[in-house]
């Protein structure tokens, strides 16, 4: 599984707010999808240097539920695109 992070700062996990305004990191099956997802955002000046880790999927999950974050599975059959306002 794969996760956008800050770049040098794993503990700095890229995410995104829901229409409820709750935070939600993607978790991306497959390596491809994660790279397509960050070239989009870094097609805004004003993005952060990101970058993608490769982390066990049992213990992304298990940090997400005991810190009570929510997560998306981001699947090869998902297309996602960032929001226009995400850095704004």
């Amino acid at each position: 599984m794969f996760i956008i992070t800050l770049k040098d700062m794993p503990s700095g996990i890229f995410s995104v707010y829901n229409d409820d305004k709750e935070r939600i990191i993607p978790l991306f099956e497959e390596e491809d999808d994660a790279v397509r997802y960050l070239l989009q955002l870094e097609e805004s000046k004003d993005t952060p240097e990101l970058e993608i880790i490769d982390v066990e999927p049992d213990a992304i999950i298990l940090a997400c539920r005991t810190q009570g974050q929510k997560y998306s599975i981001i699947s090869s059959d998902d297309f996602i695109i960032p929001p226009d306002d995400l850095f704004t």
